[in-house]
Protein backbone atom coordinates (compact mmCIF):
# COMPACT_ATOMS: atom_id res chain seq x y z
CA UNK A 1 0.00 0.00 0.00
CA UNK A 2 1.18 3.76 -0.73
CA UNK A 3 0.82 6.55 0.59
CA UNK A 4 -2.58 6.89 1.92
CA UNK A 5 -3.81 10.73 2.91
CA UNK A 6 -7.10 10.08 4.82
CA UNK A 7 -8.88 14.35 4.99
CA UNK A 8 -7.09 17.28 5.72
CA UNK A 9 -7.41 16.78 9.09
CA UNK A 10 -4.88 14.22 9.35
CA UNK A 11 -1.67 13.08 8.75
CA UNK A 12 -0.49 10.76 5.90
CA UNK A 13 -0.42 6.96 6.79
CA UNK A 14 2.95 5.29 5.63
CA UNK A 15 2.91 1.39 5.47
CA UNK A 16 5.61 0.19 4.23
CA UNK A 17 4.82 -1.47 0.50
CA UNK A 18 5.87 -5.23 0.49
CA UNK A 19 7.86 -4.57 -3.00
CA UNK A 20 7.90 -2.21 -5.94
CA UNK A 21 4.32 -3.86 -7.15
CA UNK A 22 2.40 -3.12 -3.82
CA UNK A 23 -0.83 -2.21 -6.11
CA UNK A 24 -0.71 -5.06 -8.29
CA UNK A 25 -2.88 -7.38 -8.82
CA UNK A 26 0.01 -10.10 -7.75
CA UNK A 27 0.67 -8.15 -4.54
CA UNK A 28 -2.97 -8.26 -3.69
CA UNK A 29 -2.83 -11.87 -4.20
CA UNK A 30 -0.03 -12.33 -1.64
CA UNK A 31 -2.03 -10.83 1.12
CA UNK A 32 -5.10 -12.76 0.40
CA UNK A 33 -3.18 -15.59 0.44
CA UNK A 34 -2.07 -14.81 3.48
CA UNK A 35 -5.33 -13.96 5.73
CA UNK A 36 -7.26 -16.95 3.24
CA UNK A 37 -6.87 -19.34 6.47
CA UNK A 38 -8.38 -16.81 9.17
CA UNK A 39 -11.08 -16.30 6.43
CA UNK A 40 -11.42 -20.08 6.68
CA UNK A 41 -11.71 -20.34 10.01
CA UNK A 42 -14.12 -17.61 10.71
CA UNK A 43 -16.54 -19.24 8.57
CA UNK A 44 -15.85 -22.92 9.86
CA UNK A 45 -16.22 -21.12 13.58
CA UNK A 46 -19.68 -19.37 12.50
CA UNK A 47 -20.94 -21.86 10.10
CA UNK A 48 -21.18 -19.49 6.95
CA UNK A 49 -20.93 -21.62 4.21
CA UNK A 50 -17.19 -21.43 2.00
CA UNK A 51 -17.85 -21.44 -1.75
CA UNK A 52 -14.30 -22.96 -1.97
CA UNK A 53 -14.61 -26.80 -2.01
CA UNK A 54 -11.65 -28.31 0.23
CA UNK A 55 -9.18 -29.45 -2.63
CA UNK A 56 -9.64 -25.66 -3.76
CA UNK A 57 -8.94 -24.32 -0.51
CA UNK A 58 -5.03 -24.27 -0.30
CA UNK A 59 -4.43 -21.20 -2.68
CA UNK A 60 -2.17 -21.14 -5.76
CA UNK A 61 0.90 -19.15 -5.70
CA UNK A 62 -0.23 -17.34 -8.91
CA UNK A 63 -4.23 -17.09 -9.03
CA UNK A 64 -6.36 -16.83 -12.37
CA UNK A 65 -8.27 -13.73 -12.75
CA UNK A 66 -11.27 -15.99 -11.77
CA UNK A 67 -10.29 -17.83 -9.09
CA UNK A 68 -8.69 -13.70 -8.35
CA UNK A 69 -12.00 -12.14 -8.24
CA UNK A 70 -13.76 -14.91 -6.44
CA UNK A 71 -11.05 -15.00 -3.58
CA UNK A 72 -11.49 -11.17 -3.59
CA UNK A 73 -15.45 -11.17 -3.77
CA UNK A 74 -15.86 -13.45 -0.71
CA UNK A 75 -13.07 -12.05 1.38
CA UNK A 76 -15.17 -8.70 1.08
CA UNK A 77 -18.08 -10.42 1.75
CA UNK A 78 -16.83 -12.00 5.16
CA UNK A 79 -15.81 -8.53 5.77
CA UNK A 80 -19.06 -7.28 6.12
CA UNK A 81 -20.31 -10.00 7.97
CA UNK A 82 -18.07 -11.00 10.68
CA UNK A 83 -17.93 -8.67 13.61
CA UNK A 84 -14.88 -7.66 16.23
CA UNK A 85 -15.73 -9.63 19.11
CA UNK A 86 -15.90 -13.06 16.77
CA UNK A 87 -12.76 -12.09 14.89
CA UNK A 88 -11.18 -11.63 18.79
CA UNK A 89 -12.74 -15.23 19.83
CA UNK A 90 -10.99 -16.59 16.70
CA UNK A 91 -7.81 -15.25 16.96
CA UNK A 92 -7.39 -15.56 20.83
CA UNK A 93 -8.61 -19.09 21.07
CA UNK A 94 -6.33 -20.67 17.77
CA UNK A 95 -2.65 -20.94 17.19
CA UNK A 96 -3.69 -18.07 14.15
CA UNK A 97 -2.53 -15.25 16.71
CA UNK A 98 0.53 -16.65 16.57
CA UNK A 99 1.20 -15.54 12.73
CA UNK A 100 2.91 -12.45 12.86
CA UNK A 101 2.55 -11.74 8.85
CA UNK A 102 -1.00 -12.61 8.88
CA UNK A 103 -1.75 -10.14 11.40
CA UNK A 104 0.11 -7.80 9.30
CA UNK A 105 -1.65 -8.37 6.22
CA UNK A 106 -4.87 -8.55 7.76
CA UNK A 107 -4.52 -5.06 9.09
CA UNK A 108 -3.09 -3.51 6.33
CA UNK A 109 -6.52 -5.19 4.09
CA UNK A 110 -8.55 -3.28 6.33
CA UNK A 111 -6.23 -0.04 6.43
CA UNK A 112 -6.29 0.04 2.62
CA UNK A 113 -10.25 0.28 2.10
CA UNK A 114 -10.94 3.62 0.65
CA UNK A 115 -14.40 3.70 2.33
CA UNK A 116 -13.93 2.68 6.36
CA UNK A 117 -17.08 1.50 8.69
CA UNK A 118 -16.93 1.88 12.30
CA UNK A 119 -16.97 -2.09 12.21
CA UNK A 120 -13.42 -1.76 10.03
CA UNK A 121 -12.51 1.05 13.05
CA UNK A 122 -12.69 -1.52 15.58
CA UNK A 123 -11.13 -4.31 13.90
CA UNK A 124 -8.01 -2.18 12.99
CA UNK A 125 -8.08 -1.03 17.11
CA UNK A 126 -8.41 -4.72 17.95
CA UNK A 127 -5.60 -6.34 15.60
CA UNK A 128 -2.97 -3.62 16.17
CA UNK A 129 -2.90 -4.15 20.18
CA UNK A 130 -2.82 -8.22 18.85
CA UNK A 131 -0.28 -7.29 16.76
CA UNK A 132 1.91 -5.32 19.59
CA UNK A 133 1.00 -8.14 22.11
CA UNK A 134 2.58 -10.48 20.00
CA UNK A 135 5.67 -8.65 19.06
CA UNK A 136 6.62 -6.47 21.84
CA UNK A 137 9.85 -8.22 23.34
CA UNK A 138 9.40 -9.26 27.10
CA UNK A 139 11.73 -6.64 28.81
CA UNK A 140 9.06 -3.86 27.70
CA UNK A 141 6.58 -5.88 29.54
CA UNK A 142 6.78 -4.79 33.05
CA UNK A 143 7.77 -0.88 32.02
CA UNK A 144 5.83 1.86 31.69
CA UNK A 145 5.44 1.63 27.90
CA UNK A 146 6.01 4.89 25.76
CA UNK A 147 4.84 6.22 22.81
CA UNK A 148 8.70 5.28 21.36
CA UNK A 149 7.98 2.34 22.17
CA UNK A 150 4.87 1.35 20.49
CA UNK A 151 6.53 3.06 17.48
CA UNK A 152 9.46 0.65 17.07
CA UNK A 153 7.06 -2.60 17.63
CA UNK A 154 4.45 -1.39 14.98
CA UNK A 155 7.15 -0.41 12.31
CA UNK A 156 6.50 -3.37 10.30
CA UNK A 157 2.85 -2.80 10.29
CA UNK A 158 2.79 1.15 10.27
CA UNK A 159 6.25 2.32 8.93
CA UNK A 160 8.15 4.87 10.41
CA UNK A 161 6.05 7.08 12.16
CA UNK A 162 6.69 10.53 13.69
CA UNK A 163 5.89 10.93 17.30
CA UNK A 164 3.20 13.68 17.42
CA UNK A 165 1.36 14.72 20.35
CA UNK A 166 -2.41 15.04 19.60
CA UNK A 167 -4.48 17.32 21.86
CA UNK A 168 -7.71 15.29 20.94
CA UNK A 169 -6.11 12.35 22.47
CA UNK A 170 -5.41 13.90 25.61
CA UNK A 171 -7.77 12.03 27.41
CA UNK A 172 -5.93 8.46 26.87
CA UNK A 173 -3.09 9.62 28.09
CA UNK A 174 -4.64 10.85 31.65
CA UNK A 175 -6.40 7.12 31.85
CA UNK A 176 -3.14 5.86 31.47
CA UNK A 177 -1.79 8.35 34.17
CA UNK A 178 -5.06 7.31 36.52
CA UNK A 179 -4.06 3.81 36.12
CA UNK A 180 -0.19 3.33 37.98
CA UNK A 181 -1.58 3.49 41.32
CA UNK A 182 -4.02 0.59 41.13
CA UNK A 183 -3.82 -2.16 43.24
CA UNK A 184 -7.03 -4.24 42.61
CA UNK A 185 -9.80 -4.41 40.18
CA UNK A 186 -12.27 -2.53 43.06
CA UNK A 187 -10.19 0.51 42.05
CA UNK A 188 -10.13 0.37 37.87
CA UNK A 189 -14.31 -0.53 38.58
CA UNK A 190 -14.93 2.45 40.23
CA UNK A 191 -13.91 4.02 36.65
CA UNK A 192 -15.40 4.09 33.63
CA UNK A 193 -12.43 3.79 31.43
CA UNK A 194 -13.60 1.62 28.64
CA UNK A 195 -16.11 4.15 27.44
CA UNK A 196 -13.52 6.65 27.70
CA UNK A 197 -11.50 5.27 25.35
CA UNK A 198 -14.53 4.30 23.31
CA UNK A 199 -15.75 7.64 22.91
CA UNK A 200 -12.38 9.00 22.29
CA UNK A 201 -12.00 6.36 18.98
CA UNK A 202 -15.87 7.27 18.21
CA UNK A 203 -15.56 10.81 17.89
CA UNK A 204 -12.20 10.90 16.04
CA UNK A 205 -14.13 10.02 12.97
CA UNK A 206 -10.86 10.01 9.91
CA UNK A 207 -8.83 11.28 12.30
CA UNK A 208 -8.56 7.59 14.10
CA UNK A 209 -6.36 6.56 11.58
CA UNK A 210 -3.67 9.32 11.82
CA UNK A 211 -0.35 7.35 12.08
CA UNK A 212 0.15 9.15 15.82
CA UNK A 213 -3.60 8.33 16.96
CA UNK A 214 -2.85 4.99 16.02
CA UNK A 215 0.12 4.74 18.15
CA UNK A 216 -1.61 6.13 21.02
CA UNK A 217 -4.60 3.96 20.75
CA UNK A 218 -2.48 0.74 21.03
CA UNK A 219 -0.54 1.93 23.65
CA UNK A 220 -3.81 2.92 25.53
CA UNK A 221 -5.62 -0.38 24.63
CA UNK A 222 -2.69 -2.35 25.71
CA UNK A 223 -1.80 -1.07 28.96
CA UNK A 224 -5.69 -1.01 29.62
CA UNK A 225 -5.93 -4.59 29.08
CA UNK A 226 -2.62 -4.74 31.38
CA UNK A 227 -3.79 -3.40 34.11
CA UNK A 228 -6.79 -5.73 34.00
CA UNK A 229 -4.75 -9.08 33.72
CA UNK A 230 -2.87 -7.43 36.45
CA UNK A 231 -5.21 -6.64 39.09
CA UNK A 232 -7.59 -9.84 38.26
CA UNK A 233 -4.32 -11.77 38.76
CA UNK A 234 -3.62 -10.15 42.22
CA UNK A 235 -7.49 -11.42 43.38
CA UNK A 236 -7.27 -14.76 42.00
CA UNK A 237 -4.04 -14.71 44.01
CA UNK A 238 -5.41 -14.00 47.07
CA UNK A 239 -8.58 -16.39 46.84
CA UNK A 240 -5.92 -19.39 46.21
CA UNK A 241 -4.11 -18.34 48.90
CA UNK A 242 -7.80 -18.17 51.00
CA UNK A 243 -8.96 -20.82 50.22
CA UNK A 244 -5.48 -22.69 50.80
CA UNK A 245 -5.97 -21.22 54.47
CA UNK A 246 -9.17 -22.35 55.02
CA UNK A 247 -8.55 -26.01 53.76
CA UNK A 248 -5.73 -25.90 56.17
CA UNK A 249 -8.11 -25.11 58.93
CA UNK A 250 -10.12 -28.16 58.03
CA UNK A 251 -12.99 -25.72 56.15
CA UNK A 252 -15.11 -27.82 53.42
CA UNK A 253 -17.80 -25.56 52.67
CA UNK A 254 -18.32 -21.81 52.73
CA UNK A 255 -21.42 -19.48 52.03
CA UNK A 256 -20.81 -18.01 48.69
CA UNK A 257 -23.64 -16.08 47.74
CA UNK A 258 -21.96 -12.97 47.27
CA UNK A 259 -20.74 -14.74 44.11
CA UNK A 260 -24.22 -15.63 43.45
CA UNK A 261 -24.19 -19.36 44.94
CA UNK A 262 -25.46 -21.11 47.75
CA UNK A 263 -24.58 -20.86 51.60
CA UNK A 264 -23.21 -23.79 51.76
CA UNK A 265 -20.56 -24.74 48.89
CA UNK A 266 -18.04 -27.40 48.85
CA UNK A 267 -14.18 -25.54 48.86
CA UNK A 268 -13.14 -27.95 45.82
CA UNK A 269 -15.77 -26.14 43.65
CA UNK A 270 -15.04 -23.04 44.92
CA UNK A 271 -11.17 -23.57 43.70
CA UNK A 272 -12.01 -24.89 40.27
CA UNK A 273 -13.52 -21.99 39.50
CA UNK A 274 -10.78 -19.85 40.60
CA UNK A 275 -8.97 -21.95 38.44
CA UNK A 276 -11.02 -21.95 35.42
CA UNK A 277 -11.67 -17.87 35.66
CA UNK A 278 -11.54 -16.30 32.34
CA UNK A 279 -10.79 -12.86 30.95
CA UNK A 280 -14.01 -11.81 29.91
CA UNK A 281 -12.50 -10.16 26.78
CA UNK A 282 -13.45 -12.58 24.03
CA UNK A 283 -17.24 -11.80 23.54
CA UNK A 284 -19.00 -9.04 22.71
CA UNK A 285 -18.01 -6.56 26.06
CA UNK A 286 -19.08 -3.46 27.21
CA UNK A 287 -18.03 -1.69 30.08
CA UNK A 288 -21.03 -3.09 32.04
CA UNK A 289 -20.49 -6.55 30.81
CA UNK A 290 -16.90 -5.98 31.92
CA UNK A 291 -17.54 -4.80 35.16
CA UNK A 292 -20.46 -7.55 35.95
CA UNK A 293 -17.92 -10.29 35.43
CA UNK A 294 -15.10 -8.79 37.66
CA UNK A 295 -17.58 -8.04 40.22
CA UNK A 296 -19.01 -11.37 40.60
CA UNK A 297 -14.60 -11.82 40.97
CA UNK A 298 -14.62 -9.26 43.79
CA UNK A 299 -17.84 -10.98 45.21
CA UNK A 300 -15.84 -14.64 45.40
CA UNK A 301 -12.81 -12.51 47.26
CA UNK A 302 -15.47 -11.15 49.60
CA UNK A 303 -17.11 -14.66 50.40
CA UNK A 304 -13.86 -16.18 50.79
CA UNK A 305 -12.69 -13.18 53.04
CA UNK A 306 -15.51 -13.93 55.00
CA UNK A 307 -15.24 -17.07 55.46
CA UNK A 308 -11.59 -16.84 56.79
CA UNK A 309 -12.46 -14.31 59.46
CA UNK A 310 -14.95 -16.61 60.92
CA UNK A 311 -12.65 -19.18 61.29
CA UNK A 312 -9.88 -16.50 63.13
CA UNK A 313 -6.33 -16.29 63.87
CA UNK A 314 -5.21 -19.79 63.29
CA UNK A 315 -6.08 -20.36 59.87
CA UNK A 316 -2.71 -18.08 58.41
CA UNK A 317 -0.24 -20.45 61.00
CA UNK A 318 -2.18 -23.23 59.74
CA UNK A 319 -1.46 -22.61 55.96
CA UNK A 320 2.14 -22.88 56.14
CA UNK A 321 1.70 -26.86 56.19
CA UNK A 322 -0.84 -26.26 52.89
CA UNK A 323 2.43 -24.53 51.06
CA UNK A 324 4.41 -27.66 51.38
CA UNK A 325 4.76 -29.73 48.12
CA UNK A 326 1.98 -32.19 48.13
CA UNK A 327 2.39 -35.63 47.43
CA UNK A 328 2.84 -36.54 43.51
CA UNK A 329 -0.67 -38.27 43.57
CA UNK A 330 -2.01 -35.18 45.82
CA UNK A 331 -0.76 -32.66 43.23
CA UNK A 332 -2.98 -33.68 40.18
CA UNK A 333 -4.14 -30.21 38.56
CA UNK A 334 -7.60 -29.67 38.94
CA UNK A 335 -9.95 -28.47 36.00
CA UNK A 336 -9.12 -32.18 34.49
CA UNK A 337 -11.54 -33.37 32.03
CA UNK A 338 -13.19 -36.54 33.66
CA UNK A 339 -14.22 -39.40 32.40
CA UNK A 340 -17.84 -40.04 32.22
CA UNK A 341 -19.37 -42.46 34.53
CA UNK A 342 -20.92 -44.33 31.71
CA UNK A 343 -17.51 -45.22 30.17
CA UNK A 344 -16.33 -46.09 33.99
CA UNK A 345 -18.77 -48.63 34.50
CA UNK A 346 -18.48 -50.04 30.98
CA UNK A 347 -14.44 -50.57 31.97
CA UNK A 348 -15.14 -52.08 35.01
CA UNK A 349 -17.50 -54.28 33.58
CA UNK A 350 -15.14 -55.35 31.05
CA UNK A 351 -17.15 -53.80 28.31
CA UNK A 352 -15.61 -52.30 25.70
CA UNK A 353 -17.03 -48.78 24.82
CA UNK A 354 -16.77 -47.96 21.51
CA UNK A 355 -17.55 -44.49 21.20
CA UNK A 356 -14.70 -43.41 24.04
CA UNK A 357 -11.46 -42.35 22.33
CA UNK A 358 -8.49 -44.91 23.78
CA UNK A 359 -7.25 -44.32 26.91
CA UNK A 360 -3.94 -42.80 25.38
CA UNK A 361 -6.69 -40.05 23.77
CA UNK A 362 -7.99 -38.95 27.37
CA UNK A 363 -6.55 -35.92 28.86
CA UNK A 364 -6.57 -37.34 32.43
CA UNK A 365 -5.61 -40.77 31.18
CA UNK A 366 -2.43 -39.11 29.65
CA UNK A 367 -1.77 -37.51 32.50
CA UNK A 368 -1.80 -40.78 34.88
CA UNK A 369 0.33 -42.25 32.10
CA UNK A 370 2.87 -40.00 32.26
CA UNK A 371 2.75 -39.63 36.18
CA UNK A 372 3.52 -43.36 36.77
CA UNK A 373 6.53 -43.24 34.74
CA UNK A 374 8.17 -40.37 36.41
CA UNK A 375 7.40 -42.85 39.61
CA UNK A 376 8.38 -45.77 38.29
CA UNK A 377 11.87 -44.36 37.45
CA UNK A 378 12.70 -41.14 39.02
CA UNK A 379 14.72 -38.90 36.97
CA UNK A 380 18.46 -38.36 37.79
CA UNK A 381 19.10 -35.85 39.42
CA UNK A 382 20.98 -32.89 37.47
CA UNK A 383 19.49 -34.89 33.99
CA UNK A 384 18.00 -32.16 31.92
CA UNK A 385 16.36 -34.02 29.71
CA UNK A 386 13.52 -37.37 30.59
CA UNK A 387 11.97 -39.38 28.31
CA UNK A 388 8.31 -41.27 28.10
CA UNK A 389 6.53 -43.46 26.43
CA UNK A 390 2.98 -42.55 25.24
CA UNK A 391 1.42 -45.47 23.14
CA UNK A 392 4.22 -45.31 20.29
CA UNK A 393 5.74 -41.76 20.34
CA UNK A 394 8.50 -40.70 22.93
CA UNK A 395 7.64 -37.55 24.88
CA UNK A 396 10.68 -35.48 25.86
CA UNK A 397 10.20 -33.36 28.93
CA UNK A 398 12.43 -30.67 30.20
CA UNK A 399 13.82 -30.40 33.55
CA UNK A 400 11.42 -27.98 35.32
CA UNK A 401 8.33 -30.05 33.34
CA UNK A 402 9.44 -33.06 35.63
CA UNK A 403 9.35 -31.17 38.29
CA UNK A 404 6.03 -29.90 38.18
CA UNK A 405 5.02 -33.55 38.35
CA UNK A 406 6.64 -34.83 40.95
CA UNK A 407 7.84 -32.45 43.37
CA UNK A 408 5.62 -29.11 42.37
CA UNK A 409 2.39 -28.00 42.88
CA UNK A 410 0.58 -24.32 42.21
CA UNK A 411 -0.92 -22.80 38.94
CA UNK A 412 2.50 -22.27 37.32
CA UNK A 413 3.12 -26.02 37.97
CA UNK A 414 -0.48 -26.63 36.81
CA UNK A 415 0.24 -25.54 33.69
CA UNK A 416 3.32 -27.48 32.86
CA UNK A 417 1.85 -30.28 33.15
CA UNK A 418 -1.00 -29.35 30.71
CA UNK A 419 1.03 -28.04 28.32
CA UNK A 420 3.01 -31.48 29.00
CA UNK A 421 -0.03 -33.86 28.52
CA UNK A 422 -1.45 -31.98 25.43
CA UNK A 423 2.19 -32.01 23.32
CA UNK A 424 1.94 -35.71 24.22
CA UNK A 425 -1.16 -36.43 23.25
CA UNK A 426 -0.88 -34.73 19.62
CA UNK A 427 2.27 -36.72 19.48
CA UNK A 428 0.69 -39.98 20.16
CA UNK A 429 -2.21 -39.07 18.28
CA UNK A 430 0.03 -38.36 15.40
CA UNK A 431 1.90 -41.17 15.55
CA UNK A 432 -1.09 -43.62 15.76
CA UNK A 433 -2.40 -41.78 12.28
CA UNK A 434 0.28 -42.77 10.74
CA UNK A 435 0.71 -46.33 11.82
CA UNK A 436 -2.95 -46.73 11.35
CA UNK A 437 -4.24 -44.18 8.81
CA UNK A 438 -6.68 -43.12 11.04
CA UNK A 439 -6.43 -39.32 12.27
CA UNK A 440 -10.15 -39.92 13.97
CA UNK A 441 -8.27 -39.43 17.85
CA UNK A 442 -5.42 -36.95 16.27
CA UNK A 443 -8.65 -34.43 15.34
CA UNK A 444 -9.65 -34.75 18.74
CA UNK A 445 -6.22 -34.09 20.28
CA UNK A 446 -5.87 -30.93 17.89
CA UNK A 447 -8.38 -29.50 19.75
CA UNK A 448 -8.14 -30.07 22.95
CA UNK A 449 -3.76 -28.50 22.37
CA UNK A 450 -5.46 -25.67 20.28
CA UNK A 451 -7.63 -24.87 23.76
CA UNK A 452 -4.34 -25.11 25.97
CA UNK A 453 -2.04 -23.19 23.40
CA UNK A 454 -4.23 -20.17 24.01
CA UNK A 455 -4.80 -21.08 27.37
CA UNK A 456 -0.99 -21.38 27.58
CA UNK A 457 -0.44 -18.06 25.98
CA UNK A 458 -2.40 -15.86 28.38
CA UNK A 459 -0.72 -17.33 31.33
CA UNK A 460 3.19 -16.69 30.07
CA UNK A 461 1.67 -12.80 29.66
CA UNK A 462 0.55 -12.94 33.08
CA UNK A 463 3.78 -14.20 34.42
CA UNK A 464 5.73 -11.65 32.88
CA UNK A 465 3.25 -9.16 34.10
CA UNK A 466 4.21 -10.40 37.51
CA UNK A 467 7.86 -10.36 36.88
CA UNK A 468 8.00 -14.35 37.46
CA UNK A 469 10.70 -14.19 34.71
CA UNK A 470 11.92 -18.06 35.85
CA UNK A 471 7.71 -19.01 35.23
CA UNK A 472 7.48 -17.05 32.19
CA UNK A 473 10.38 -18.60 30.29
CA UNK A 474 9.79 -22.14 31.03
CA UNK A 475 6.10 -21.34 30.04
CA UNK A 476 7.18 -19.75 27.06
CA UNK A 477 9.55 -22.87 25.90
CA UNK A 478 6.84 -25.39 26.74
CA UNK A 479 4.03 -23.44 24.68
CA UNK A 480 6.42 -23.17 21.96
CA UNK A 481 6.96 -27.01 22.07
CA UNK A 482 3.31 -27.74 21.55
CA UNK A 483 2.63 -25.48 19.38
CA UNK A 484 5.65 -27.01 16.78
CA UNK A 485 4.08 -30.35 17.77
CA UNK A 486 0.95 -28.76 16.43
CA UNK A 487 2.80 -27.22 13.22
CA UNK A 488 4.11 -30.85 12.56
CA UNK A 489 0.26 -32.79 13.20
CA UNK A 490 -1.41 -30.48 11.28
CA UNK A 491 0.85 -30.86 8.07
CA UNK A 492 -0.26 -34.82 8.26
Amino acid sequence: MGDTTLNKTTTTLNIPAPSKTANSRLAKWIEDRSVFPIYLALAKQLEIEIPFPPEKRNLPEKPDLELFDEVESWLDEMDQRVVVHELRHLLQTTTLNANENSLCSLIHRHLQKSSKTNMDRDKVDFLLVQYFALCAPAKIYHKQIEPSDVAQVMKPVLGDVEEAKLDWCEPLEKVIETLRPFRSLRDILKTNFIEQGRKVKETAGAMFYDPAALLAFVRFNFLLRRTFIELMHADLIAIRTGLAQLEAAGVRIIDCHHYGLSAGEPLAKIRDIADEWKQPFQKEYTERSVNQTFEKLLGLRTDVERALAKVGPKAPESAASSAKPASTRDAKPSSIPAVSSQSAEKAAAGQPNKSAAPPTFEFETCLEKIWEQLIATPPTRGRSMTTVRIGSARILMSSWEVTAFVSEDGPSAEDLRRAVVARAMVTAAMEAAKESGNATFLEKSLSIARIEVSRLQERVDIAKQAKDTEAAVNLGISTKRLLSALDEAEKL
